[in-house]
């Protein structure tokens, strides 16, 4: 069974990955790798810090496949905040419940009787020795709620209705976001990149 380290520490996105990609693959994190560390991420798009974290991570890993991701939630009423900041929204200490705290504060501070559309964007980038093997990327549309409903999911999830569904991520079960988040629809992408090397 072949090794990827997913360059994070998040156990839930390692989850999500583990569970998307299947059996065939064992994935690790930076749990398991406590001498990888990851650079700054100085990005101002979502890709350019995707690259930052697999590239630095796979120089500390040599001879393994690294996959790295960036991703965020996307407000078009708030110009595109929070972004590539989404996990720093609250501050560089923030955590997932200051980030929907502060969004929620600022979604309050307009006009209630318009649709808050926005979108969640992942970019994940494969990488192995310091070079970059493959890019893709996944999106996928909805609406914000200025309330969280559900206490599934992670980061903003509860506040995010995807386009076609009538509950936000927080209450919609794993499986059916697994099949349309935006992390799935760029892991998809990837794992016919991974399926190739093997």
């Amino acid at each position: 069974m072949p090794l990827l380290v997913f360059a994070t520490s998040n156990a839930h996105k390692t989850e999500e990955v583990a569970a998307i990609l299947g059996e065939e693959w064992q994935v690790e994190d930076l749990r398991a790798h406590p001498g990888v560390t990851l650079d700054e991420e100085t990005g101002d798009t979502f890709e350019a810090n995707a690259i930052i974290k697999a590239v630095s991570g796979s120089r500390g890993a040599p001879g393994m496949l690294v996959l790295a991701d960036d991703s965020g939630l996307e407000v078009d009423a708030l110009g595109g905040a929070p972004g590539v900041r989404s996990a720093r929204y609250a501050g560089e200490t923030a955590n997932a419940t200051d980030n929907r705290a502060k969004l929620k504060t600022e979604l309050a501070k307009l006009p209630q009787d318009i649709r808050f559309t926005g979108r969640f964007q992942c970019c994940m980038v494969l990488a192995k020795d310091g070079e970059v093997l493959h890019v893709t990327s996944g999106s996928v549309e909805g609406r914000l709620l200025t309330e969280e409903v559900g206490a599934g999911g992670f980061g903003y999830d509860a506040l995010f209705i995807p386009d076609g569904f009538a509950e936000t991520f927080g209450v919609l079960p794993a499986d059916t976001k697994n099949q349309l988040s935006h992390r799935a629809r760029a892991l998809a992408a990837m794992k016919e990149q991974l399926d190739s090397l093997t």
